[in-house]
């Protein structure tokens, strides 16, 4: 496992997928702002008085959502941005389920768990509920994947802190030898 970690081929694919779902959510709920406030709205987590946690959530929400998202793709700050997004995967996961679960309890129109379909505010509309699920945890895997790899291949963080290389006979400071851990 740690030789094709060392690749950074499964850090890339994890970054470039959660990234790029996560960017493509954030526009979809910045193109209509209100309209996710009012889904943000229908979970009863939040106090809607006063509204200000309600309206700061909705307003910030797409705003993090597209940082962290560009962070992880460009590979910038990717394990703060992969803890933040695995953080709202593990809040809101578990919100659509019993959301779904409210709904085949009292509406009386689903006749199972995975025939509840409802517009969860993720930014793609109404959606069955089983298939989100399915991949609000692959998001997550993904987003694990990106916190935990050992890797740094593919991140434009690397090739920022790059040192250029030292002049021939040059003799390195005390605090570059130690930092390098030689």
């Amino acid at each position: 496992m740690g030789r094709l970690d060392a690749t950074g081929v499964p850090l890339l694919l994890a970054r470039l997928a959660v990234g790029g779902m996560f960017a493509y959510l954030a526009v979809m709920k910045l193109r209509d702002p209100i309209m996710f406030l009012k889904l943000t709205k229908q979970y009863g987590v939040l106090p809607l008085d006063p509204p200000l946690y309600l309206n700061l959530t909705a307003a910030v929400v797409p705003w993090l959502e597209l940082l962290c998202a560009v962070a992880l793709i460009l590979g910038l700050a990717r394990r703060g941005a992969a803890l933040i997004l695995a953080g709202l995967l593990l809040f809101f996961t578990p919100m659509l389920a019993l959301h779904a679960r409210d709904l085949l309890l009292h509406s009386g129109k689903f006749a199972t768990f995975c025939a509840v379909k409802f517009d969860c505010g993720c930014g793609t509309g109404e959606t069955f509920i089983c298939p989100k699920l399915a991949e609000n945890i692959a998001l997550l895997v993904g987003a694990l994947v990106a916190l935990f790899s050992a890797s740094q291949r593919y991140c434009l963080s690397t090739w920022l802190t790059r040192r250029p290389p030292a002049a021939a006979g040059a003799v390195p400071l005390a605090t570059e030898s130690a930092c390098s851990g030689s």
